[in-house]
């Protein structure tokens, strides 16, 4: 059996060659592995601070 360069072939078995080429991350996301910076505004954050602080005072 000829193997066809991936140049020559359809749009469809081109991208289903460089999925197969890419290979799966096992069901991981990698965006939510990202690690948030502590030095940026985040409003949940400060919301917990707050309500933290007055759980403490009572």
């Amino acid at each position: 059996m000829p193997v066809v360069p991936i140049r020559k072939q359809s749009k469809k078995a081109q991208k289903k060659e460089h999925a197969r080429q890419r290979g799966s991350w096992n069901g991981v996301n990698p965006v939510s592995r990202t690690i948030p910076s502590g030095k940026a505004y985040d409003r949940k954050r400060l919301k917990r601070a707050d309500r933290r602080a007055r759980r403490d005072e009572e």
